[in-house]
């Protein structure tokens, strides 16, 4: 009876670290509703037929790499705003955290937090250790994923995005 139990517990260990619901390319990105570092509150069903939505998931604030991504978001994002897409940094981090983080980096978009974990768990981007893994998804206006990118660069980040969206074809904004 021990053995079983044994079994038992060490399978559900196994399909807890799996990423049962990894995303992929095409599949219908879920609906999320999450803080901002701007006190608003997002929901991705919000943009529905508006705006591609990007979604750069990133470990933890106030890290190395991470500051480097939020930087390079922050001093070229200009670059994403010429595409009809609306853009955020996403982590576990409480939102306090992302907030002094938001201001230490000088960022001039949302950091979205996800405190209880539910949409990194649903996005497939949990780490078994907790933290958010360094991934941007790129949402359609249909609300499909049109794109998953796991090979972040931190420091070109915010023209990588670009290059992403001019490759998928987003259209551009029109001048005002």
């Amino acid at each position: 009876m021990l053995k079983l139990w044994k079994s038992l517990f060490l399978s559900g260990l196994l399909l807890m670290a799996a990423p049962v619901n990894a995303l992929e390319v095409g599949d219908l990105a879920p609906d999320f509703e999450l803080p901002g570092t701007d006190d608003k509150t997002y929901r991705l069903s919000d943009y529905r037929d508006k705006q591609v939505v990007v979604l750069a998931w990133f470990p933890k604030a106030y890290t190395s790499g991470c500051t480097i991504e939020c930087k390079s978001l922050s001093e070229n994002g200009h670059l994403i705003q010429k595409f009809n897409a609306a853009y955020f940094m996403a982590s576990v981090d409480p939102l306090v955290d992302n907030i002094g983080f938001a201001t230490q980096t000088g960022a001039n978009f949302p950091l979205l937090s996800d405190e209880d974990k539910s949409v990194a768990r649903a996005y497939g981007v949990l780490h078994p250790k907790g933290f958010a893994k360094r991934q941007t998804i790129y949402i359609g206006r249909d609300g499909r994923v049109l794109k998953i990118d796991t090979d972040i660069r931190p420091e070109t980040s915010a023209e990588d995005i670009a290059s992403t969206l001019g490759q998928l074809g987003i259209e551009r904004r029109t001048a005002d």
